[in-house]
């Protein structure tokens, strides 16, 4: 972990990752390493995980229609991005639980993101200390935003200390996600009778009291603990850090977001982990990216396989995208490495499919290149 990962090279003789070619590489190495509980945890949907599907599916209907002949000088990736101007638009999205996938879990992701120029949301349920996280990285003047998933926890003086501790701790943001009341019904993780192993835990949740038991219907349970637009006013009231919202995907939520002062949207699915049969995220972004109208950043996440489908995104108006599930591939076969290289693999495809579709930087990139 004292060694930078280095950024994704060209395969050579020996090379760890010869062969690995596209983010599907990385998922298929990874197959052969993670165990059948934590590939049911960090793969598996929702029910019938008809959204877990489309959500990609959705990015590859899309066509791109390129322009030829346009001045390429000076082309670049870059973007500002709450006051920050970030290398490209790639970031890494919250996932729990990362020690599941490798040993040095969160650790090495942020390491791997920061050396690429990559943003990280570190999320509530990670498996090492928040402090540690930002102590690691934010001494690289190179890498991307360091930001911190939330979840409102029910004891809300339990949560404004956790918010104080991120805010000690120097992340940038807070992204609460607004999309979970209640845990969806996920069959593979049933099925593999899925339980974190011992030494892996929220260590970040650690002294917190147990939340009060409710014996009736998920209704009764998602009554008592579900949040409100209320919550989100007590949040922004309660730190000095910009708040994103992330689990919109209806014009109408967005809009009232804007209401409540938030400095942000994520248009996310919780991908396809919570309500199955939800509109892939590439469908909803437009009409979200419609209603904020340039008020405040939207990104996405969902699906993003292809530096093409990081264009698509652009294109339809985000500021910035999240990947998920191919950062633990990447982490469970190859550490702080193979994320890194999963990383730069989506950047050169962005790079490449932006040079083949005219563009020589990101605001080029309009609804005129889809068809």
């Amino acid at each position: 972990m004292s060694e930078r990962p280095h950024a994704a090279a060209p395969p050579t003789a020996g090379n760890v990752f010869d062969g690995l070619v596209s983010l599907a590489d990385h998922e298929a190495r990874a197959s052969q390493v993670l165990d059948a509980q934590a590939q049911a945890y960090f793969n598996g949907g929702a029910a019938d995980e008809i959204t877990l599907r489309d959500n990609a599916a959705a990015w590859q209907r899309l066509r791109l229609a390129p322009r030829v002949l346009q001045p390429l000088s000076g082309g670049h990736t870059r973007l500002s991005l709450l006051g920050r101007t970030l290398a490209h638009p790639i970031l890494v999205a919250p996932m729990a639980h990362q020690r599941l996938a490798h040993p040095h879990g969160e650790l090495a992701t942020a390491l791997a993101a920061a050396a690429l120029g990559a943003g990280m949301v570190l999320s509530t349920q990670a498996n090492v200390p928040l402090e540690q996280v930002a102590q690691l990285v934010l001494g690289d003047a190179d890498r991307g935003p360091l930001w911190f998933q939330l979840y409102i926890q029910p004891d809300r003086a339990f949560t404004q200390a956790l918010v104080r501790r991120v805010e000690a701790a120097g992340y940038e943001a807070l992204v609460l996600t607004v999309d979970a009341p209640v845990s969806g019904a996920r069959d593979r993780e049933r099925r593999a009778g899925f339980r974190l192993p011992p030494g892996v835990a929220a260590v970040n949740l650690a002294g917190m009291a147990p939340a009060a038991t409710h014996p009736g219907s998920v209704l009764d349970h998602a009554s008592a603990h579900a949040l409100t637009w209320a919550d989100v006013d007590w949040l922004c009231a309660h730190t000095r850090l910009p708040v994103l919202l992330k689990g919109i995907t209806h014009p109408a939520d967005a809009r009232e977001a804007l209401e409540h002062g938030v400095a942000g949207i994520v248009v996310s699915n919780h991908g396809g982990r919570t309500l199955d049969t939800v509109a892939p995220t590439a469908e909803r972004l437009p009409a979200v990216v419609d209603a904020v109208r340039g008020a405040v950043p939207v990104l996405v996440d969902g699906g993003i396989r292809r530096g093409t489908d990081v264009l698509k995104a652009m294109a339809l108006g985000a500021s910035a995208v999240l990947l998920g599930r191919p950062v633990i591939h990447g982490l469970a076969h190859g550490g702080a490495q193979g994320v890194s290289h999963v990383i730069r693999l989506l950047r050169d495809e962005l790079e490449m499919a932006m040079a083949l579709c005219g563009c020589r930087d990101l605001g080029q990139a309009t609804p005129e290149l889809l068809v």
